[in-house]
């Protein structure tokens, strides 16, 4: 179901065989070099090559890399887990019962197919059904209570400048491209001929006699949508988007809208305060919805609710879409097995209680135990270099130090679980349907908080998750269960590669606490101003210089990194090396570190480092995450990144007239 929420955290995504965590795998795998280039020339290359070379890209895949490798053997074990529960006879209601039956179900392609469209012929009926704009504004309150529609949405998350209190967000509707640009660009025509052509092919397969006309309605709509919403570079400030009003005064931007009518339609009492994350889009789109035929807004809802369902309904519906979204835009050459999109549903739906089951099974608490001393390392390691800064007064230092001291830390899994007994999963109603009930259950979860004080024991992640992240209004990093495993994690390893690994993966959520984004929030997680103005001007000047280092990176001929974009998680990789560098030279202070694997421990640290990116991936893959991801590709999160630190240079011998040397006076350094 499409999920209408606020995004509120920064989030690392720094992205078989059926191993135990606690089997025994090399702290350094030398066959993932590549040792025909030198550290100099590519270190990339030289520390993922051979891993590249060993891992080609399956049918499967737009990219490959040792997250996707996590993922991958998650989802086994996982899926191991729902088959041994399908012999099971479970007792309606039980948390047991929603697994399998939806398991079952999403496997049950028969079935799908015998359904073919039937499923969303109701809800498509009800959208042609409307009369005048008034009943289609009350249709999209009911169904956006079910997880669908579009136009806008409501959601309700922690107040930006408030974060102890949930308030209601507003904001534009989404995008089934993702993108703005895609449908502005002159240069994204090819794409979006091919996203025309999907929806012609999915309207014609629900039975609608002028699928084009279909097709440039929705089209008309969405393409007035992305003229007015945010760029992506703007959808990342949230000082543009905390706009606080009144509920009547927000209602009095867009009357056309009949906002009031909708909030009573959602049982969504009169608001002294709520935010709208895009003013002027609500006022300008008001006009367009005024002065727009009505058959144009009922092909636009109904496309939204077919291409919400092509993967739960017949083959014929998922198979245009894989074509588009998985062929044409990432270069995906196969379908995944039938079995992989499957126990993703349950997976994802009844995350916590899938959680459960896998923590049990599969995260040793020694691994949480020895976790927990790292993080202790690494926030002590970031204090030092705060106060450090010679750059920083040492007015913005104390605050920035009250922050670091006020992160709460989450390790595993959380430490109550969500309770999804008043879910029903019912195997006679059909799979759409289900997922429709699921989505429903969200929502209103999600709306009862309205008003509430912020539960700040809840998870953003579940524990099989291979990720972490960093939330900036209730100041915590976490870090699931999944990701606590080689390549990142090994607790048999040395220092080195551990704080490679797993260290700048927490020095990185770390930073985010003090990244473009971040560092507006003070200890309690609110949008505070804790800077002086000498030194908000002194960390722009510094990100700046590392957004342009990424900005010269050209991806694929005539596309080029985009350095404001990916500022947040840039800072957050360099931070992240940073203050994981010192966690280390303080961890094996005193102790005898010889070589290991002919490997100095230093060299160790920026190899182990390579290797958590190590990666094959599409061009098609590329273009697409250069424009919709917020995060740097793998190569550049290496290559760019160490080239600002003399003590890579110093590990390898790198100098100047190497490929890969950056003299000082172009590097930077921030945290």
């Amino acid at each position: 179901m499409r999920k209408i929420f606020i995004a509120a955290l920064a989030v690392l995504a720094f992205a078989g065989c059926n191993r135990t965590m606690a089997e025994k795998v090399p702290a350094l795998d030398l066959s993932n070099l590549d040792t025909t280039v030198t550290p100099g020339e590519d270190f990339y290359r030289y520390a993922t090559g051979g891993w590249q070379k060993n891992n080609p890209l399956k049918p499967e895949f737009a990219r490959f890399g040792s997250f996707d490798y996590l993922r991958e053997l998650n989802n086994e074990r996982v899926n191991d887990l729902f088959k041994s529960m399908t012999e099971m006879k479970p007792a309606k209601g039980t948390v047991e019962q929603k697994i399998v039956d939806l398991y079952k179900m999403g496997l049950d392609s028969t079935r799908k197919n015998e359904e073919g469209i039937e499923p969303i012929k109701k809800y498509l009926e009800k959208v042609y059904a409307v009369n005048d704009k008034a009943e289609l504004i009350k249709l999209l309150a009911e169904y956006h209570a079910l997880g669908e529609g579009g136009i806008f949405g409501v959601g309700v998350e922690s107040d930006l400048a408030d974060s102890d209190s949930q308030i209601l967000y507003v904001y534009e509707g989404g995008l089934i491209l993702g993108d703005r640009d895609y449908y502005l660009e002159p240069s994204n025509a090819e794409i979006l001929d091919g996203y025309r052509n999907f929806l012609v092919k999915v309207f014609g397969y629900a039975g609608f006699e002028n699928p084009e006309q279909a097709t440039a309605n929705l089209l008309k709509v969405e393409t007035e949508m992305a003229r007015l919403a945010w760029t992506k570079e703007q959808s990342r400030d949230y000082t543009l988007q905390y706009n606080p009003m009144t509920s009547d005064d927000f209602a009095a931007t867009c009357p056309n809208l009949y906002i009031k009518d909708y909030f009573g339609y959602r049982s969504i009492p009169s608001q002294e305060k709520l935010v709208c994350t895009n003013p002027a889009f609500f006022t300008s789109f008001d006009k367009f919805f005024k002065d727009t035929d009505l058959q144009v807004f009922k092909d636009y809802l109904a496309g939204l609710i077919i291409e919400d369902a092509c993967g739960n309904i017949s083959d014929e519906f998922y198979d245009a879409y894989f074509d588009f979204f998985s062929r044409q835009l990432s270069g995906v050459q196969e379908k995944k097995p039938l079995w992989k999109r499957a126990m993703q549903v349950p997976n994802s739906i009844l995350g916590e209680a899938v959680g459960e089951m896998y923590v049990a099974k599969y995260f040793p608490e020694s691994s949480k135990k020895k976790m927990s001393i790292i993080v202790d390392n690494l926030k002590a390691a970031l204090g030092e270099h705060i106060d450090g800064l010679d750059w920083m007064s040492d007015e913005t230092k104390a605050r920035a130090q009250e922050k670091l001291a006020n992160f709460t830390v989450k390790i595993g899994y959380p430490d109550k679980w969500k309770d999804y007994s008043t879910m029903e999963i019912d195997p006679e109603k059909s799979y759409f349907d289900n997922l429709v009930e699921a989505s429903k259950w969200y929502i209103a979860d999600n709306m009862s908080k309205l008003g509430k004080p912020t539960d700040k024991t809840e998870w953003g992640m579940t524990p099989q998750t291979v990720n972490a992240y960093y939330n900036p209004t209730t100041n915590e990093i976490c870090f699931p269960a999944a990701i606590l495993q080689p390549p990142f994690f090994n607790p048999d390893a040395d220092d080195a590669v551990n704080y490679g690994g797993i260290g700048v993966v927490i020095g990185h959520e770390m930073s985010h606490g003090f990244d473009d984004q971040g560092r507006m929030f003070d200890a309690k997680g609110n949008m505070v101003n804790w800077w002086t103005d000498e030194d908000d001007a002194k960390f722009r000047e510094k990100a700046a210089v590392l957004g342009a280092q990424f900005d010269e990176v050209e991806i694929v001929p005539g596309v080029h990194a985009n350095g404001t974009y990916t500022m947040g998680e840039n800072i957050g990789d360099h931070g992240g090396i940073s203050i994981a560098w010192t966690a280390m030279q303080k961890a094996i202070a005193g102790k005898k570190v010889g070589l290991i694997d002919g490997f100095t421990p230093e060299q160790r640290f920026w190899l182990s480092y390579g290797t958590i990116w190590a990666q094959n991936i599409t061009d098609e893959e590329k273009v697409r995450l250069t424009n919709l991801d917020v995060h740097s590709l793998a190569e550049n999160r290496v290559n760019v990144s160490v080239r600002n630190f003399a003590e890579f240079f110093e590990a390898f011998g790198i100098k100047e007239g190497d490929k890969m040397f950056r003299p000082e006076e172009e590097r930077v350094h921030i945290w």
